[in-house]
């Protein structure tokens, strides 16, 4: 029994993640979980058959430390094709463990005590914790919601610009709205940065997931905005394999610099054989160029499910995630409707207001369409009665 008073927490406020509690409350109430953001069909079999191979080949000890050059070779070919943006692959690509990490890194490479990061909410959980473990002040900027749609307020943002500001967290395809950015939108993020110092840090983990036959806009895309950006992907995210925790990040060679000195002794490197045989699999752009159809598939089955229900539809641009209004079913908050829909109708979803530091209500719950087709058809049974 460890004796009281021993540490001071570095995160009082940190509670369970939301993600983790509402998939507790699905199994135990054995709902179907559209809450936390992971598929539950398996990855291509020839994935797993390239790592195998990699594993025989004798590729079981420790690659460099910013990654194996056949892997880091391979996203420097598909971000040229895709975005038209030169990365070497030795000085400027980093292989990480999974994004989470990759945001961490680069937060604790650029972040010191009492600088300011600019966060726009709603926003991914892990963004304000490492923040503050970094010593930095998160510096809150509320989208916004009009017409039952999500959108970033520029204005808003370039007034909490300050002296103390250190560099912006963008991400887009967005979690959770599933808002994506625009080129005016980057041509407005330019504006507002340029004669500054300030630093970005893009999380694009669902750059793959783009519908209605539209474009990721990355920022490596824009020239400008990529020479003071740390650009996150994820492998996990596009090839349906979450649980192996592989991703990169893509940054100038100065930056990459001082993103490597925190890596090598956050986690030095990332597993050998998944990284080979990603390399190998990601020789058929196929893997990455079909996601967005394969995706919209799902949505535009969740969406057509939905269609004439009593739940209120928000745009979804991108990713797999899908929010719905349901203020004209319920008056409860969104974590007490949350925990309804997955107790009494045995569906689970996350509370949007989960995304906000003052857990902002609008009536919002987000669900995850990342599963099998009987999955959907069996959730959205349920949902249909409501």
């Amino acid at each position: 029994m460890t004796p009281s008073g021993l540490i001071e927490s570095k995160l009082p406020a940190v509670k369970t993640t939301i993600f983790s509690s509402m998939s507790q409350l699905a199994q135990q109430h054995q709902a179907i979980n559209l809450g936390q953001g992971f598929p539950d069909f398996d990855c291509d079999p020839t994935l797993i058959e390239s790592v195998h191979q990699a594993m025989l080949a004798g590729h079981n000890q420790y690659p460099p430390m910013p990654g194996t050059p056949v892997l880091r070779q391979a996203i420097a070919t598909k971000v040229s094709a895709l975005y038209h943006a030169h990365y070497d692959a030795d000085s400027e690509i980093t292989i990480t463990a999974g994004a989470t990490q990759a945001i961490m890194t680069s937060i604790l490479a650029c972040v010191h005590p009492g600088d300011e990061v600019i966060v726009i909410e709603p926003a991914y959980d892990s963004y304000i914790p490492t923040i503050q473990l970094a010593g930095g002040i998160p510096v809150l900027v509320g989208m916004r919601f009009e017409d039952n749609r999500f959108s970033v307020d520029w204005d808003l943002l370039a007034s909490k610009i300050s002296l103390k500001t250190r560099c912006i967290l963008i991400n887009s395809p967005h979690n959770p709205t599933g808002m994506t950015f625009s080129t005016a939108d980057l041509a407005r993020l330019a504006n507002i940065v340029r004669d500054t110092k300030i630093l970005l840090i893009s999380d694009e983990v669902y750059e793959h997931m783009v519908f209605d036959g539209n474009q990721h806009h990355s920022v490596a895309s824009h020239a400008e905005l990529a020479q003071r950006s740390f650009i996150i992907s994820s492998f996990g995210k596009t090839y349906h394999v979450t649980g192996w925790k592989v991703g990169y990040v893509l940054a100038p060679k100065s930056l990459t610099a001082e993103f490597r000195k925190v890596h090598q002794f956050n986690v030095f490197t990332v597993n050998t054989p998944m990284q080979v045989g990603i390399a190998h699999f990601m020789h058929d752009h196929r893997h990455h160029l079909q996601l967005s159809d394969f995706y919209q598939e799902k949505r535009d089955v969740f969406r057509n499910a939905l269609a004439n229900s009593k739940f209120k539809l928000l745009p979804c641009d991108g990713t797999y995630f899908q929010c719905v209004d349901y203020s004209a079913i319920s008056d409860r908050s969104e974590l007490e409707f949350a925990t309804w829909l997955t107790t009494e109708i045995g569906v689970a979803a996350i509370p949007v207001s989960a995304f906000y530091q003052e857990q902002k209500q609008n009536k919002l719950v987000r669900f995850c369409f990342a599963k099998k087709t009987e999955t959907l058809n069996a959730a959205l049974k349920r949902l249909q009665q409501i």
